[in-house]
């Protein structure tokens, strides 16, 4: 009645704004409305509140290692460029002689003494001349089989891994001589059971790749290294320079009974005559014999003219008569080899076999049927590998940093010893004929790869090297 005034229109649109009201009063919507405007002005309050940035200085500064920072244990930055660890600790070793003073003493201690008068002392009675007289093979056996090793003959003597090794001749002490990849030369008196029984001494700026106690004045160790050769004489206590090079030296030789001339081996593939009596640190001769690199070099026992080289896939027999600067010729190849040659050596009494490693997984004796060193065909190919196979399982795979030198015991004709990777860890020798004689192994005492080895020559002693610079010794 109180819109009775109003036209029925009017009316009608009344009655449905009214009937609209209350069906939006009966599902609430306002009150929804305002708590989802109460959520999201709270949510864009909490998203637009930030902390103010704290100042530079109050900031946590997060942790880094002393690696990361470049910073040694004792607070004193490194060099910015990263550089081998031995140029980082060892100074330049200078050309010309050095004094023989280990590399943690500035003077001799009586220590040090010691050792040296020691090695003085075994060296002065020189070891009378063997006789080569072989032994059966089951007496030969049985001496491998009397000789263990134990904690007490294994010591640490240099800082890193072991690229070489020698052994005095002395029959009343164990006198061992270690070079590494940095240049060290460890001498350790395996009779002496103190702590102080090796010390260290740096003769070389690189790896040492080959060492010798003389076989005429064992008071002379001469060892080679990338660019020099040197003489370690304890009788003076001084590292003389024998022989210095541009080129990089790998390994060398005795040429002569007397120790005086030695064949040198290049990595460039060349060879070279050095003699010890003559004044300068030049070589004789510099002889181009086709090699693109040369790993090892070997005299002949009896027949010293003659030496052997090994380098990539080639291993050939030269006579150092003939030898000139370009042009060489081999008097023997000793072929059948597919990858990358480690080493070749003359068996000790005759030389009428070389055994030669190689990447290929294999090792190959090569035997001479008594006729003079001419053509190829004088040498039978007898190929077998760690196994006895000629197809060895993936398990004897040898890395090439890793791929041992096969070395003749000085004792037995026909038999050698080399590093093998099986499991357990151990040191393998094997007769000529591929026939596996016996496994040094401790599993106490050896769990590495011993890649280098020494055997004495007139007593039942091995000494092995891994790549930490430990020695073993059976």
């Amino acid at each position: 009645d109180e819109y009775s005034q109003l036209s029925a229109y009017e009316r009608k649109r009344l009655k449905n704004i009214t009937e609209n009201a209350k069906f939006f009063a009966a599902l609430k919507l306002h009150e929804s409305a305002t708590r989802l405007h109460q959520i999201a002005t709270k949510r864009q309050s909490h998203v637009t509140k930030r902390a103010k940035p704290k100042k530079a200085e109050d900031e946590t500064v997060p942790r880094r290692s002393m690696r990361l920072q470049r910073i040694e244990p004792s607070g004193i930055p490194l060099l910015e460029m990263p550089a081998q660890p031995e140029a980082e600790e060892y100074p330049e070793v200078p050309a010309g002689p050095l004094p023989m003073v280990p590399e943690d003493q500035t003077g001799n201690s009586k220590l040090t003494k010691d050792l040296l008068t020691t090695w003085m002392r075994i060296s002065e009675v020189l070891s009378v001349t063997s006789t080569n007289v072989l032994m059966m093979l089951s007496r030969y056996q049985d001496s491998l089989n009397s000789m263990v090793l134990s904690q007490d003959n294994i010591k640490k003597v240099v800082k890193y891994r072991v690229s070489s090794m020698a052994i005095h001749p002395s029959e009343s002490i164990i006198f061992v001589a270690a070079g590494d990849k940095s240049g060290q030369i460890g001498l350790w008196n395996v009779n002496c059971k103190s702590e102080e029984a090796a010390h260290v001494f740096i003769p070389h700026n690189h790896l040492v790749s080959c060492m010798h106690f003389s076989p005429f004045n064992p008071a002379h160790l001469l060892s080679l290294s990338d660019d020099t050769l040197r003489c370690g004489d304890v009788t003076r206590a001084v590292f003389d320079e024998i022989c210095r090079s541009k080129g990089s030296l790998s390994s060398f030789d005795f040429l002569e009974d007397n120790a005086s001339t030695a064949i040198v081996g290049y990595w460039d593939g060349n060879v070279a005559v050095v003699d010890r009596r003559t004044p300068g640190t030049s070589s004789e001769l510099s002889a181009d014999i086709g090699f693109r690199r040369t790993r090892t070099v070997g005299v002949h026992p009896v027949n010293k003219q003659y030496f052997v080289a090994a380098g990539s896939v080639d291993v050939c027999i030269y006579d150092v008569r003939y030898l000139k600067a370009k042009g060489n010729k081999p008097v023997s190849s000793l072929e059948g080899h597919t990858k990358s040659v480690a080493s070749a050596y003359f068996s000790p009494v005759t030389g009428n076999r070389v055994v030669t490693v190689c990447a290929d997984d294999k090792l190959r004796c090569f035997m001479r049927k008594g006729l003079p060193f001419l053509t190829p065909v004088h040498f039978i190919n007898a190929l077998f590998c760690v196994t006895g196979s000629t197809t060895p399982p993936p398990c004897h795979r040898q890395p090439r940093f890793s791929v041992p030198s096969a070395i003749w015991d000085p004792k037995q004709e026909d038999c050698f010893v080399v590093g093998s990777m099986a499991q357990p860890r151990q040191i393998q020798v094997f007769q000529d004929t591929g026939k596996l004689l016996h496994s040094f192994y401790n599993l106490d005492c050896l769990g590495s790869v011993c890649s280098i080895n020494v055997v004495h020559p007139t007593k039942n002693i091995l000494v092995g090297g891994n790549s930490s610079g430990r020695l073993h010794v059976f």
